[in-house]
């Protein structure tokens, strides 16, 4: 019978959809005992038009199997999916066509939901979620709310209501609170409070509040009309549509991540990360411990705050640098360097914050005209402005140290700053090169002959004692800007009472996005929300009414920010628990209890600094307030490796300015051979010009020997190319009008021929392949079982198509062991010991390969025993039956056929998983090397159990000997049982 595998997956498919086999159970379903709960969960896809290619279910396939195994290993799996819905692309996309973003998204989740149906993942869609269904953002909504109504309290390192610390301040004022909180902070007493009014408490609770109103810098995108976080900024430009960037201050809501930043470090040691990835977290949240020192400004009221790791190197500070947008810089800047340093900052506004960090050789600045104050020696020191320096980290300032600092000395040098001599005995650049352990001792006598750890100390006690510092913790994460300027996202639950937030009760939420007639920001710069006719808040009836009967009384306008893409992906691990009481709770509390986190997460390591930092610090968040009981979102996290995709690139001869003789491709043996031999291509055509433009002299020449600098490569559609790099001409011309009337220089036989180039799949480079396709032509278990065959899951590998018939035959042969020519056979009798050993050896060997994660050795493992199986001619029920169960998990649904070709009608999903019996594994036959003079001669398979006299008589009757031996007898058979026999003389 053939492997008619359309047809069987078709079937499995539909009987899945309808039967419900991976629908996870809750607690209280359970007659008896609940099963141990596994929670198997894939980082949030987004759904974009162009759905799948073969490189998105590398990850997807990797957790289904797991799933499977996790299920036949006797646990109730959770293993959902869903999808992060709202997006800056389905936005950018309305706005450029008019449709709604909800329509586009709808049609997209619909095409992603087929391609995913047809790969036969094991998801339980009944809990499916969508971050842009008000049901789902409600509670997104509602998380929001309560991080409006909490503060963090430093001495207990938790969150608490903000009606706690509202008590506080009643009773003593805030001279004693510990708590995250803003900068700048007045003290007040308990009198103070009582009498400050209503818009003055507000204020300041602001300043305390977990989510809160401030000034920031953030990351502006006009081009996209939005705020970007800096992990949607990609070498200065945004990761959608590659625009400009640039630094900007808005009023924005900000999240107080900074509050959790020692938790979130600490954390990390408990988790199954791999280690590349927990220390990409420990260098985003930067943990420095230092000192606050603080610089008097001469002539200025004002103190300019800076910290320092190396507060013992104090007297090597020769000046200071500010960020450009430090808030100083305007205030202290003369009159005289005004000009230059608007320019500057106005310059410097255009390059993003991870753009300054990365350019380490592009020496900039301008000096302020201002002067501080040496806070140990009085000396003055010119203050600059260089974007070297980030207002964002630290105080947005530094002392600079040129004989201590790489970049201070390079700058100093850059700029002609004297950099005084302070150490002893040792040049100063050499010092700036060299050593960085060294103390700074000149003029500094109470640090002599103390190493850095006592010199550190010491400058800081000095620092203390006269009030110009003191010892600080600092951490380079900074507070999470959580306002974006566009229309498809969550809106805010808040209205606004005389210029402050107010909350939209919870029992009134979701509030729900409201109509606009287009996507753009209004005129007057106003995000898109700012286009609605009915976007007001009536506090009356509790309900958005039209923007007209706005009175300030009982009627105010409504936040024109959404929340941005992360606020929905950061708790909906969370919303996959609950299935009953969705309208009533975020999650029930039995389902938290049950479920409590994620064991097994597998996504992409580009999300290491944003999205699992946010989920982290959310769920830390929630747990605080007793919302859920853990305080990590996920155990064990795996990052899934790239799957590459083969480009194809044809190269257009530059042999003529003009743009029709632009048109003109040579294949690429041609190319290689003109270089190879230095030759001329011109000798290869008689239907182009003699002449050929140079690009490296950029002039016309009449000829030259060709170079790869003559051409222009381009990338071709890989469908168009051949197994053999072969491009279709005719199909190349049709494929798009700029190339219609193409001309061609091809090899000798007439072919033209492409080079292959492995890069990132993607639809610009034409490389993307269609997992819809090879189904059609291979089958999904063929897909699945192919893509965990290219290479370990966490590693980069290129796809090749070819590659898929191996792993399809083997699926092939695979059928055949349960089948008898045409007809399903399997017999009942006992297997031979040789096939039993086959079974338990895979059995133990792809067991301890899934709990490695080690896919691809588990394909190769199964190729070896149905190779095995099919030589020994088994066909026995007792090896075939097991197989068929630890198959399942890779190729699903042959595994779901043969099963129940096999006599069964519950399906395989949830059968025991097949155990290992050693007792098949012990060896009882060892195969001796039969030496003459110790020239091995043959093999010969004797029982273990056999004597040296038994041995040697095996050997000494047999054929092979006596032809060996030629009628002669040995002086000597040495025996060594269970390694070798050597017959000596």
């Amino acid at each position: 019978m053939a492997y008619k595998f359309q047809s069987i997956e078709s079937k499995w498919q539909k009987k899945w959809a309808k039967d419900k086999p991976f629908k996870a159970k809750q607690p209280h379903q359970f007659k008896d005992k609940p099963k141990p709960p596994f929670y198997v969960l894939d980082m949030f896809p987004y759904p974009s038009g162009a759905g799948l290619h073969v490189g998105h279910p590398l990850g997807y396939i990797a957790s289904d199997i797991y799933a499977r195994y996790k299920r036949h290993k006797g646990f109730n799996v959770l293993h959902p999916q869903g999808y992060d819905s709202f997006g800056l692309p389905a936005e950018q996309y309305a706005i450029q066509t008019g449709q709604h973003p909800a329509k586009t998204t709808e049609v997209n989740i619909k095409r992603y939901r087929e391609q995913l149906d047809k790969i036969g993942f094991s998801f339980d869609w009944d809990r499916e979620v969508r971050t842009s269904d008000p049901n789902y953002y409600k509670w997104t909504q509602w998380i929001f709310s309560e991080l409006f109504q909490s503060y963090y309290d430093t001495k207990d390192q938790q969150a608490k209501p903000i009606d706690q610390l509202v008590a506080q301040f009643q009773a003593e004022g805030n001279s004693l609170v510990n708590a995250a909180c803003d900068d700048e902070v007045s003290h007040f007493s308990a009198e103070d409070w009582k009498a400050f009014t209503a818009k003055e408490q507000e204020q300041i609770l602001l300043q305390y509040r977990l989510t809160y109103l401030a000034e920031t810098e953030v990351n502006w995108c006009p081009a996209l009309g939005t705020v970007l976080a800096n992990d949607e900024i990609v070498n200065g430009v945004s990761e959608r549509g590659g625009h400009p960037v640039m630094r900007k201050k808005m009023k924005q809501w900000s999240m107080r991540i900074s509050a959790y930043a020692e938790r979130l470090l600490q954390g990390l040691e408990q988790l199954d990360w791999t280690d590349s990835l927990k220390e990409s977290q420990r260098n985003w949240i930067g943990k420095s411990v230092g000192a606050q020192v603080k610089f008097k400004i001469k002539a200025h009221p004002d103190t300019i705050e800076v910290f320092t790791t190396r507060p013992d190197t104090i007297f090597g500070v020769s000046f200071m640098t500010l960020a450009p947008e430090h808030e100083l810089v305007q205030q202290i800047t003369t009159p005289e360097q005004k000009e230059a340093v608007e320019a500057y900052i106005k310059e410097t506004a255009k390059r993003s914050e991870r753009d300054r960090m990365a350019d380490v050789k592009h020496i900039t600045g301008v000096f302020t005209g201002a002067y501080a104050e040496h806070p140990l020696s009085q000396e003055p020191i010119p203050i600059w402005i260089g974007d070297y320096v980030l207002a964002s980290y630290g105080t947005g300032a530094v002392m600079a140290v040129p004989c201590g600092d790489q970049r201070d000395f390079d700058f100093a040098q850059h700029f002609d700053i004297p950099i005084p001599n302070v150490f002893q005995d040792v040049d100063i650049s050499e010092a700036a090169h060299g050593d960085k352990d060294q103390t700074i001792i000149a003029n500094s006598d109470f640090l002599n002959g103390l190493n850095v750890k006592q010199a550190i100390s010491k400058a800081i006690e000095r620092l203390e004692k006269i009030g110009a510092g003191q010892a600080k913790v600092n951490y380079r994460l900074r507070d999470a800007v959580f306002s974006r300027q566009r229309y498809w996202g969550e809106p805010f639950p808040v209205y606004y009472v005389d210029g402050l937030p107010k909350l939209i009760d919870v029992e009134h939420l979701p509030l729900k996005l409201p109509e606009v007639e287009k996507y753009l920001p209004t005129e007057d710069g106003a995000p898109p929300l700012g286009r609605a006719d009915v976007w007001a808040w009536d506090t009356k009836n509790n309900q958005v009414v039209e923007n007209t009967k706005i009175d300030h009384q009982t009627i105010f306008p409504l936040e024109l920010n959404t929340m941005p893409g992360w606020a929905g992906s950061s708790w909906y691990l969370f919303r996959y628990m609950e299935t009953e009481q969705r309208d009533e709770v975020f999650a029930s509390a039995e389902a938290l209890e049950y479920w409590k986190n994620v064991d097994l997460y597998i996504g992409g390591s580009e999300h290491a600094t944003g999205h699992l930092l946010y989920a982290r610090f959310w769920t830390k968040f929630l747990h605080d307030r007793g919302f859920i009981q853990v305080e990590e979102p996920f155990k064990k996290l795996i990052n899934q490796g790239m799957i590459l995709g083969e480009s194809a690139l044809l190269y257009r001869w530059n042999y003529n300015s003009s743009d029709k003789d632009k048109n003109i491709y040579v294949s690429k043996c041609i190319i290689d051979d003109c270089i190879r031999k230095e030759d001329y291509l011109i000798n290869h055509s008689d239907t182009v010009s003699k002449q050929i433009y140079d690009t490296t002299q950029n002039e016309m020449i009449t000829s030259t020997k060709v170079s790869l600098s003559h051409f222009t490569p381009i990338h071709v559609d890989v469908s168009l190319v051949n197994t053999s790099n072969e491009l279709d001409i005719e199909a190349f011309k049709k494929w798009r009008p700029e190339f219609a009337e193409a001309q061609f220089i091809k090899n000798e036989d007439a072919k033209l021929i492409v080079s292959r180039e492995v890069e990132k799949m993607s639809k610009s480079k034409f490389n993307v392949v269609n997992p819809d396709e090879i189904c059609e032509q291979y089958g999904a278990d063929t897909l699945r079982m192919y893509e965990m065959f290219l290479g370990p899951i966490d590693q980069a590998k290129p796809w090749n198509t070819a590659g898929l018939s191996g792993v399809h035959n083997f699926l092939k042969k695979l059928w055949k062991l349960y089948h008898n020519g045409e007809q399903f056979e399997v017999s009942n009798q006992t297997a031979s010991k040789e096939s039993l050993k086959t079974l338990h050896k895979t059995i133990k060997k792809v067991t301890q390969d899934i709990e490695d994660f080690s896919f691809n050795t588990s394909v190769s493992t199964f190729m070896i025993c149905v190779n095995e199986l099919t030589q020994q001619k088994c066909q026995h029920r007792e090896v075939l039956e097991p197989l068929a169960i630890l198959i399942a998990p890779y190729a699903p649904h042959i595994a779901e056929e043969l099963w129940e070709l096999l006599g069964h009608s519950n399906g395989i999903s949830h059968e025991a998983y097949p155990q290992v019996e050693e007792k098949y594994l012990v060896e009882d036959t060892k195969t001796y090397p039969i030496s003459f003079n110790g020239k091995m001669r043959f093999t010969l398979d004797l029982s273990l159990d056999l004597s040296k006299s038994e041995i040697e008589e095996a050997v000494m009757k047999d054929e092979r000997t006596q032809k060996q031996l030629n009628g002669r007898t040995p002086k000597k058979v040495i025996v060594v049982p269970g390694k070798i026999v050597n017959l000596v003389g």
